[in-house]
């Protein structure tokens, strides 16, 4: 093993709009103060208490992946577990989510900057 990760970090045009998604998708604390990164409106975090950080950070020209469109690559993105599916959908569209497509035993969906992520019965 050569490290660990320490966060995971999004491009987007509002950081701190994006953070507050994710908190209410998946819990956590937005923009907790840590010595390894200063907060301001280019930047925010996300600390999941599990401990994984998500980080989001302001991008002026931000161009959002199109799933599934390969001209557009979706760079990466999230599954998340969930006890129900059409509950927790519902949950993300109120949030600000699109459904992009529902693929079987998932659901996908972007985020209001435009990154894919996967609902998936846990």
């Amino acid at each position: 093993m050569i490290g660990t990760l320490q966060c995971l970090v999004l491009d987007c045009p509002d950081p701190g709009a994006l953070a507050r998604f994710y908190a209410a998708v998946l819990g956590g604390e937005v923009d907790r103060p840590d010595r390894r990164w200063s907060l301001g409106a280019g930047w925010s975090t996300l600390h999941l208490d599990d401990g994984t950080v998500f980080c989001f950070q302001g991008v002026a020209d931000h161009r959002p992946p199109r799933w599934p469109d390969g001209e557009h690559p979706q760079q990466a993105h999230l599954d998340i577990d969930v006890a129900d599916l059409d509950t927790a959908e519902a949950a993300v569209l109120a949030l600000g989510a699109v459904r992009l497509r529902d693929a079987g035993g998932w659901r996908v969906h972007a985020d209001p900057a435009g990154h894919p992520f996967c609902l998936v019965r846990g």
